[in-house]
């Protein structure tokens, strides 16, 4: 399951953060790295994602 501020691989080799869930399982917004600290925000499918390599399970917002 992606959560919210999952690092993704894409199937393309870029690499993102979601930054939002549309539909679980389904769509979602990220910000896609295009360059060293350049970033595109997107909407990507489920089916554009390679792998998670970083799953966070509190985003550091909610933990302060």
């Amino acid at each position: 399951m992606i959560k919210q501020f999952d690092h993704i691989k894409l199937k393309s080799g870029k690499r993102a953060v979601i930054v939002e869930i549309w539909e679980q399982g389904v769509a979602y917004e990220a910000d896609i790295e295009i360059a060293i600290n350049e970033y595109e925000t997107k909407t990507i499918k489920h089916t554009d994602i390679e792998s998670v390599f970083i799953e966070v399970e509190t985003p550091l917002s909610k933990v302060v």
